[in-house]
């Protein structure tokens, strides 16, 4: 079996930028840089899961490997999800990373595997404390609120005989008990950003696709939520700096700002 495969959604009808994966940066297309961070990860296999034909040549003329799927999946989830299946894999952690964080470091990608060291959580994700104040009230840069919890004894005798999974982060890791677009948790205290970058165990990952939207999901406009919603657990290792997520024409321009520097 293999332990763990990275598989990368994208598409060109994003409703924010349209066409952003093949966006220019540093002479590569941005869906081209996500890769290759993923690649040098080394936690897995990696592929792009794309209905489109311009990405799939962007990204095998880069070297990569490309799973095409249909234009009727929902979310970036529900797309992997198809790859997997097409690929015929049977990988025990599904990692969904978006392809629109070509800052993301490849030690941050290896550290969304860490909260599986606890049995009971389904699905891993990250977060980092938002320091800039503009992002605080900024609904496009989500919010996660959660406990921190602490690996049992139990997990840590667990991740010695699993070295995948990395070192349990301790107090750097959240019990996620909801994600939102406004500011909060309200009251002195950090705030967390979530990371477009989730861990799936395969069965958690067989459950979610099964389910119908919920209600918070489709008023958030956020897909984890319908996890959350199923009762599923979702943790969230603490990493010191979120990557920029491009979303915008402005985020883009300060992407190209700081990788052309």
């Amino acid at each position: 079996m293999t332990r763990a495969i990275v598989l990368i959604p994208a598409r060109m009808a994003a409703r924010r930028l349209p066409g952003k994966p093949l966006a220019d940066i540093a002479g590569a297309p941005m869906i081209v840089h996500v890769w290759r961070r993923a690649v040098a990860a080394g936690i897995g296999p990696v592929a792009v899961a794309t209905p489109d034909r311009a990405i799939a040549e962007a990204v095998t003329a880069a070297g990569g490997a490309v799973v095409m799927t249909g234009e009727e999946h929902p979310n970036g989830t529900s797309r992997i999800h198809a790859a997997l299946v097409e690929l015929g894999a049977d990988a025990e952690v599904v990692v969904n990373l978006q392809g629109d964080l070509p800052t993301i470091a490849p030690e941050t990608i290896r550290a969304v595997l860490a909260p599986l060291v606890e049995a009971a959580v389904d699905i891993a994700t990250l977060a980092a404390a938002i320091g800039r104040d503009a992002d605080r009230d900024d609904p496009n840069v989500v919010k996660v609120v959660g406990s921190r919890v602490f690996p049992t004894s139990a997990s840590k005798s667990e991740h010695r005989q699993q070295p995948m999974f990395g070192t349990p982060a301790g107090d750097g890791v959240l019990r996620c008990l909801y994600f939102t677009r406004a500011t909060a948790p309200w009251g002195d205290g950090p705030l967390w950003q979530h990371i477009g970058i989730y861990a799936f165990r395969r069965a958690a990952l067989d459950r979610y696709v099964a389910l119908a939207p919920s209600p918070l999901e489709v008023r958030e406009k956020l897909e984890q939520l319908r996890a959350l919603e199923a009762g599923m657990r979702i943790d969230a290792a603490i990493v010191e700096t979120a990557p920029q997520a491009v979303d915008t024409p402005a985020d883009l321009k300060r992407v190209r700002a700081a990788m052309e520097a």
